[in-house]
């Protein structure tokens, strides 16, 4: 199993969430899932691996 570091790494988490926030103002609920998606799948990729990303989903639906 892949361990993901929880830790707050974030630099500005003030700035990300505005921008999270701003990225989606305008959008209808169709067009606001379609960014999350892209989003996710950049960053995904970015990581590069698909256990890290497993390990993040799962950690996810923990709290959901």
């Amino acid at each position: 199993m892949t361990h993901l570091d929880l830790s707050p790494r974030i630099d500005d988490p003030d700035r990300l969430y505005a921008a999270l926030v701003e990225a989606h103002e305008g959008l209808d609920e169709a067009a606001s899932l379609r960014l999350q998606a892209r989003i996710i799948l950049l960053l995904a990729n970015h990581i590069g691996s698909t256990a890290t990303v497993c390990a993040a989903i799962d950690e996810a639906r923990r709290f959901g």
